[in-house]
């Protein structure tokens, strides 16, 4: 099943590579990436789509543990 993922993360150094890892451990994997810094700068807007068998309650509580990530929504994708 495929999953959209809304992020808001913090414009870090490695907050890219880290989301990632994290999706690939948590049986994941991603199949689009879409992003565009907010109006201060200061943030990331990103767009990831993951297709896996599991549920992704569990991939939405660890992205929200990282540090660089601000909010994370996942949704179905049509």
């Amino acid at each position: 099943m495929r999953y959209q993922l809304d992020l808001t993360l913090r414009r870090a150094e490695g907050a890219l590579v880290r989301v990632l890892g994290t999706t690939e451990r948590r049986g994941f994997q991603p199949v689009r990436v879409d992003g565009e810094t907010l109006g201060d700068d200061d943030q990331w807007q990103l767009r990831l789509t993951v297709e896996g068998q599991r549920e992704p309650e569990g991939l939405q509580l660890q992205l929200a543990k990282l540090h660089d990530c601000l909010s994370v929504q996942v949704q179905p994708c049509p």
